[in-house]
């Protein structure tokens, strides 16, 4: 096995790891979740594999970057909603993390299914 699969593998498999740690609590979690969609992208990279594949992770992170940075500056400016002033509306701008889990979530089943699906082919001959 070439290194860089072996290293494709293992960064995807730490990455999943993290992002599902992280999940027991998404706020908190987000310092897992985060760097776990970062390693499964440069994992995705490594492997050399369909463009489509990894570009699909770049955005995966790209969204929970982006919604991540807007909590954490939004924490910083007090949150939103109650008697701070800051409108409810400034919520939309959390709407990346939530849609870039789920896509990371999508992304990881069906590259289970694919895999299992590639392994009992294999198993056949």
């Amino acid at each position: 096995m070439k290194s860089s699969l072996l290293w494709s593998r293992i960064l995807i498999v730490v990455g999943a790891v993290a992002m599902l740690l992280g999940t027991l609590d998404p706020l908190e979690g987000s310092l897992l979740i985060l760097p776990g969609s970062g390693l499964i992208a440069l994992g995705t990279f490594l492997r050399r594999g369909r463009r489509g594949v990894l570009r699909y992770w770049v955005w995966v992170f790209i969204l929970i970057a982006v919604g991540v940075g807007a909590m954490f500056v939004l924490s910083a400016f007090g949150g939103i909603g109650g008697k701070r002033g800051h409108s409810m509306w400034w919520g939309i701008l959390l709407l990346p993390y939530p849609v870039g889990w789920l896509m990371a979530l999508a992304g990881g089943i069906a590259g289970l299914v694919r895999f299992f699906k590639a392994r009992g082919q294999t198993a056949q001959r």
